[in-house]
């Protein structure tokens, strides 16, 4: 337990209808029942816990506002420690006035992710559902969030202490062994051992794996729109957001930067990218959106070519060209061919595209028509299967490194039963990958490790 107090906003700064002051630690009751009123004339510090109180802060004999004030008394708190959130009227000036009242009273001012390292620290949360909490404030969309929700929940935290403690137990008859080197025996069933490592691999495989979903779910997916100036890019990507958010003009060259956009489609984060046109010029401004389109080709995840099937429906071979460049340059990206303006054409001409050009999308921006479609076939593109089977998602670029080694260390121990090495040498390498794991959950951690990890936690969580 600490022995200080902290105090901080837990609602975002501002003016609002309602403010959220909270305070932790050993002095909370004593500190809020100086400043707190009770209409009912009642003593805070008599009140049982998780009970709410209707009254008024009042500093000297100035009252500040009219109030309603929680107590949650330790252990069975956010923290583990006594905590008070006043609920108060969201005026800054009043914010401010209260939150200086306390300061006065022998509160310190709470650092970044303070209450939730508070909440590790007491043993509330394990480290891998600490760094939930900051993803589930982050999260901006369904998906970010169901995620988010399984980690802080402990789902990821229970299959790793799992294999942990699995692991363990075997440790522990392989140390047993060294301690009766010289009669020559074996605790631990290397038939059964290997059983165990090779399940053990095979889901931390799984786990490293589902990052390279995870990490854009909780980024956004980045989505790339290129094409030839003046087809219809930018009206493209005001149908996707559903707002004027670019500039359309029949004039061609129109985009000379690129313009970044997010929505959740189906529940997953698509950022739109809406890049200058690919052509050759002399324009030195458009020339250089041009190289920043590459260069966002390059950072995004999906490409979408866009064409104007209504100049195009006749004379495809530029088309086929500038896809044939795309797909050379990269291999590996997804590219979705999409022809727009397909309202200006007839039904013979649409008919000719399709043809033409093979799992192609047909829409007109404009109108709107096709666009589903196009979206339909994003989500396709990413393998959202895990995620609808509640599997763990690996989101958190520090559990993937810790997993990464793990993974490491315990093919080294497959390879050591499987060459039979010794049990001295075989518990080195087992020690380690029961390391790994215990970075993951915070078994095994140190002053700067956290420090690192709630620096990026708003204040007030």
């Amino acid at each position: 337990m600490h022995s200080d107090t902290i105090v901080a906003l837990a609602t975002p700064s501002g003016s609002g209808a309602i403010a959220v002051i909270r305070l932790s630690g050993p002095d909370a009751i004593s500190i809020a029942s100086i400043a707190f009123k009770s209409v009912s004339n009642k003593d805070l510090k008599d009140q049982p816990t998780h009970t709410i109180h209707l009254g008024h802060i009042v500093d000297d004999k100035k009252t500040l506002d009219e109030v309603l004030l929680a107590i949650f008394k330790n252990p069975n708190s956010y923290t583990g420690e006594d905590v008070i959130e006043v609920s108060c009227h969201g005026s800054t000036y009043i914010q401010q006035e209260i939150i200086q009242l306390f300061l006065r009273l022998g509160c310190r001012m709470a650092t970044p992710g303070e209450f939730t390292l508070r909440a590790f620290l007491n043993g509330k949360l394990d480290l891998s559902q600490a760094e939930a909490v900051a993803d589930l404030i982050s999260s901006d969309n369904q998906a970010s969030h169901q995620i988010a929700m399984q980690q802080m929940r402990g789902g990821f935290s229970s299959e790793i202490a799992k294999l942990r403690e699995e692991l363990l137990n075997f440790a522990s008859l392989i140390e047993l062994e060294l301690d009766f080197a010289e009669e020559d025996v074996e605790f631990a069933d290397r038939g059964e051992f290997k059983a165990l490592i090779t399940r053990i691999s095979f889901i931390l495989k799984r786990l490293i794996d589902s990052f390279a979903v995870g990490n854009v779910i909780k980024n956004g997916i980045p989505v790339a729109i290129v094409g030839e100036p003046n087809v219809g890019k930018s009206t493209l990507l005001n149908a996707l957001l559903n707002e004027e958010r670019a500039i359309v003009s029949e004039i061609a060259g129109t985009t000379r930067d690129t313009i970044e956009d997010e929505i959740s489609i189906g529940g997953i984060g698509f950022r739109f990218i809406d890049t200058a046109g690919i052509r050759e010029t002399k324009d030195v401004v458009e020339s250089i959106g041009i190289k920043k389109t590459f260069e966002k080709i390059e950072q995004s995840q999906v490409t979408i070519y866009l064409f104007d099937s209504s100049q195009q429906s006749n004379n495809l071979e530029t088309v086929k060209l500038e896809i044939e460049k795309i797909r050379n340059k990269y291999p590996q990206k997804p590219l979705l061919i999409v022809g727009n303006k397909t309202d200006k054409l007839k039904t013979e001409e649409l008919s000719f595209i399709k043809t033409a050009i093979s799992k192609l999308i047909l829409l007109s921006a404009k109108s709107g028509s096709g666009v589903e479609e196009l979206t339909d076939a994003l989500l396709n593109l990413i393998n959202t299967g895990a995620l609808r089977n509640n599997e763990t998602i690996i989101t958190n670029t520090r559990h993937y490194d810790a997993l990464l080694k793990a993974f490491e260390e315990v093919q080294k121990v497959q390879h050591g039963l499987d060459t039979g090495l010794s049990g001295d040498l075989l518990a080195i390498d087992i020690r380690q990958a029961l390391y790994h794991f215990g970075e993951i959950t915070g078994e095994i951690t140190n002053d700067d490790l956290l420090g690192n990890i709630f620096a990026n936690f708003c204040i007030g969580k």
